[in-house]
């Protein structure tokens, strides 16, 4: 098997650890941090759908709009301001992302979590007030600062507060948040949209702050994880954490391996430096591809733009709106499957299937809509058959990706880097995939006015090669302990030559353990 088995990787090693009614909750409330990053998913493009706004923002895609007849179906919302509205929130979420690194490995992750729900709100409240476009683009990159910060710190956080064999699930809420507010989202816009008086995309907007707000709050609440708090230096008090987060007094083991792991974090005093080592290549190779395919699965492009691509493929306003909230019904849904299953079929199962199922919808969607429009984008009416096939293989689509490359590519970074570059490798994560969203945000339209329905078989060739690098290279996490994740590299038939042995921490190990 080219990816490899799950491996004993700590030769017999397991942790006490059971669910709590303490770490469910933390995890839940740390999880809702998704609920900016699906809220704003969501809310763009069915605000960018609604004539009201882009009259008073952009009225040259109005115009554009009105004039159908003689633009091509495919071009009629190429606005490159139309994209950097949506787009520019990515970009300031990549940056802010670095900056997130540091707060979050010096003051712990609530405080990052903090900030991020913090500045989330203060953005939406610029949005909802905008009279102009400035004041509509530095909302934007405000809400971008929060979602970088949150995307930093929320998959660390719930990944260290795990036990091994529920990591995955825990960590997959805040997928799972990310779905609930980009359904959300698509309610309050396809409800706004009737609002007679065209201000309804302010609520749309100015709703953003709810998300915001309730990230913010619980950061307060939240105590700090095991890891975090040795990695600061009071380890009394992670020795207390960690007792009432694995509901059991007999953590010394667990202890023993984290303080380790701290020891060697400590000696690293520039990580980002230290992530470009050797011993480090795996981590860092899937701490870029990772979410680099996870934009190019084309899943953004549903998302950010369903309203707008299923009024482009012949729907009208409304049927665009509920076409959207229908994808948002699937998305959540299926995203349990994914939290139900994750540590028990592993990753690699659930990364598979998922790529060749959206692999198959892709490229049915694409004949789809070329058989209607061809390549001249010429206007033509949809029948209600035509179109409930269209949303039915797009949300086909849907359901692979909300179980598996949605998840799990939050969940699988977050949980493969050892203590000393897991700020660090976080930032790199949540950095190349703002950067691809920024990216595909920002030519999508433009790509789909020159494209036309190749722009769907585009994406579907990026999921075949992301699949086959999965099968090949990608080894299985699941119910491996966060500090022996080395040995789960160590073990794997290609990355393992990178790995040395020094990195496995066998002497210091038993040392600490024959101490009295």
């Amino acid at each position: 098997m080219a990816g490899g088995a799950a491996v004993n990787v700590s030769g017999g090693k397991e942790y006490s650890g059971k669910m709590t009614n303490f770490v469910f909750l933390t995890c839940l409330v740390a999880a809702t941090g998704g609920l900016i990053f699906g809220y704003d998913i969501g809310i763009s493009g069915g605000v960018t759908s609604m004539e009201s706004f882009l009259l008073k923002f952009f009225p040259s895609v109005y115009r554009l709009q009105e004039k159908s007849d003689s633009t091509s179906e495919y071009c009629k919302f190429n606005s490159e301001m139309l994209t950097l509205f949506t787009s520019s929130l990515y970009l300031a979420a990549l940056v802010a992302s670095f900056f997130a690194s540091t707060v979050t490995r010096v003051f712990g992750r609530k405080w990052s979590m903090f900030y991020g729900g913090l500045t989330f709100l203060v953005g939406a409240a610029l949005n909802g007030a905008a009279e102009n476009l400035l004041m509509l683009i530095l909302g934007r990159i405000l809400l971008g600062i929060g979602v970088g910060f949150a995307n930093q710190s929320v998959p660390l956080y719930l990944s260290e507060m795990a036990p091994a064999k529920l990591r995955g699930m825990l960590n997959i809420g805040f997928q799972l948040m990310i779905t609930i507010g980009i359904l959300a989202a698509n309610l309050i816009n396809y409800w706004t949209a009737q609002i007679k008086g065209g201000w309804g995309w302010r609520i749309s907007l100015v709703l953003a702050a709810v998300p915001g707000g309730i990230i913010a709050v619980g950061a307060l609440v939240l105590p700090d994880t095991p890891n975090s708090l040795i990695e600061r230096g009071h380890e009394e008090a992670a020795k207390t954490m960690l007792r009432k987060v694995r509901g059991t007094e007999e953590v010394e083991e667990e202890f023993r391996d984290l303080v380790i792991a701290s020891n060697d974090s400590r000696a690293v005093k520039h990580p980002w430096q230290n992530i470009l080592q050797r011993r480090y290549r795996p981590q860092l190779t899937m701490a870029v591809l990772i979410p680099f395919f996870q934009q190019v699965t084309g899943i953004n492009v549903i998302m950010f733009y369903a309203p707008v691509l299923f009024k482009t493929v012949g729907f009208g306003n409304q049927a665009a709106l509920m076409s959207s909230v229908i994808t948002g019904v699937v998305n959540m849904v299926a995203t349990f499957v994914s939290i139900i299953s994750v540590d028990k079929l592993g990753r690699r199962a659930l990364f598979l299937e998922g790529g060749v199922q959206m692999l198959i919808c892709q490229i049915i969607v694409g004949i789809l809509v070329g058989v209607k429009f061809g390549v001249t984008g010429a206007e033509t009416e949809l029948s209600k058959g035509y179109a409930a096939l269209v949303v039915f293989f797009i949300c086909l689509y849907v359901s692979a990706f909300a179980w598996s490359w949605g998840p799990l590519g939050w969940l699988v970074p977050s949980e493969i880097f050892p203590l000393e570059i897991r700020s660090a490798g976080q930032s790199i994560n949540v950095s190349v995939n703002m950067f691809f969203t920024f990216i595909i945000a920002q030519v999508f339209l433009n790509m789909l006015c020159h494209m036309k329905f190749g722009l769907f078989f585009f994406f579907g060739g990026w999921v075949l090669v992301m699949t086959t690098f999965i099968s090949f290279f990608l080894p299985e996490t699941k119910n491996v302990p966060i500090e022996e994740m080395v040995f789960v590299w160590k073990n794997h038939w290609f990355w393992g030559k990178f790995i040395p042995n020094e990195a496995l921490h066998i002497e210091s190990r038993t040392a600490i353990a024959a101490a009295p």
